[in-house]
């Protein structure tokens, strides 16, 4: 018999579960036979305000080069990060994407024989980029949804090298308050990378939003990501980021791939870094539709974990059941059973007012069949 050429992989490779996106309209459409125009999608905490008008302009004036490679250090980028951050332009590391940097902290950090602290509950990447490179994940069970910062610490043994932390975390929206995580930090040993996930850092408000690029003076072993999928509404470009000590930034470089952030993504996300005004708008219309998210939830008489992102979670039963009639009905959101072990539970985007409402009488309905 002929060898199957997977066998050639290694077994934690094989062993992966692959990662599942929120499902795309256009999928949902042609399962149904539903006009793509009547669907709500909220599985992929998407800013449903788009982005705004000098980030467009910046993206049309970009493709202009289109021909071009982009310029593979992003350096005006990185430039603006640097003066909004008040970092050196060698501490940043961009990505493809927030989940890109992340692997490049794998890649460069992780492989056989090593570990990774990570809460239950947590970002499924964290797993995934772990085991991707032969390494140990070591689950700490969460407290209330939430990580537990001590149980997290005491889990750390000879073998770890990184600990993964997203806060304000998801698929939960739970949130470790800057007094706690700057604790935690100064009990994590120094030879362990501290990865704090802070993807929807801009949902937060004003007195709970930490600066942490402070702490990065202290603790030479913490990198922070961030991205402009979410608030800034760069979801379809994929651009995100890592501040870290120069030295672990320029570690993580050596494993990027070249020109991993294209130029349409570079020019917009530099323009939407300026734009605070859109930023501001977007928090404010996301804590409204926050709101009514959770009232609406209370009116069903559901349960659901307190978030500090752009999404809720909501207890809803049979969730699995449940998605698949919200789906019939047009509306789409995330299940969040299998690696989450979260199964009575589905995660809900915060949409425009009207999306909300739509979601909403047909989670209603959908309760009731």
């Amino acid at each position: 018999m002929l060898m199957d050429p997977c066998e050639l992989s290694p077994s934690y490779v094989r062993s992966i579960a692959p990662y599942q996106p929120g499902k795309p309209i256009s999928e949902l459409a042609r399962e149904m036979g539903l006009a793509q125009a009547g669907i709500v999608k909220l599985a992929s905490n998407e800013n449903p305000r788009g982005i705004g008008p000098r980030t467009r302009a910046a993206i049309d004036a970009a493709l202009a080069d289109i021909a071009r490679y982009p310029d593979g250090n992003g350096f005006e980028l990185k430039q603006a990060l640097a003066a909004r951050y008040g970092v050196d332009m060698a501490a940043i590391v961009l990505g493809n994407g927030s989940n890109d940097v992340l692997e490049l902290v794998a890649s460069a950090f992780l492989g056989p024989g090593r570990a990774a602290v990570m809460s239950q509950h947590c970002f499924a990447v964290y797993p995934l980029a772990t085991q991707a490179r032969g390494a140990r994940s070591i689950v700490v069970p969460a407290k209330n949804f939430a990580h537990d910062l001590e149980a997290m610490a005491k889990a750390i043994d000879d073998e770890t090298y990184v600990l993964w932390i997203a806060n304000p975390n998801n698929p939960t929206g739970t949130f470790a308050r800057p007094d706690e995580v700057d604790a935690f930090l100064r009990r994590v040993p120094e030879r362990v990378l501290v990865v704090i996930d802070e993807a929807y850092n801009e949902y937060l408000s004003a007195e709970l939003r930490a600066d942490s690029v402070k702490w990065l003076k202290r603790h030479p072993n913490l990198i922070i990501t961030r991205t402009f999928s979410k608030a800034y509404g760069l979801a379809g470009l994929r651009v995100g980021y890592a501040l870290a000590q120069a030295s672990v930034a320029d570690i993580m470089n050596r494993v990027r791939q070249p020109f991993n952030v294209n130029s349409i993504a570079l020019a917009a996300a530099t323009a939407a870094l300026d734009d605070m005004e859109f930023v501001a708008r977007s928090y404010a219309e996301n804590l409204q539709g926050l709101r009514q998210l959770e009232e609406g939830a209370r009116g069903l008489k559901l349960d659901y974990i307190a978030s500090y992102g752009n999404f809720v979670t909501i207890r809803v039963g049979k969730a699995a059941e449940i998605y698949k009639r919200l789906l019939r009905r047009g509306v789409i959101v995330r299940p969040v059973g299998g690696g989450y072990q979260l199964p009575e539970h589905l995660r809900v985007t915060v949409g425009t007012r009207e999306e909300n409402e739509k979601l909403l009488a047909a989670l209603a309905a959908s309760l009731r069949d």
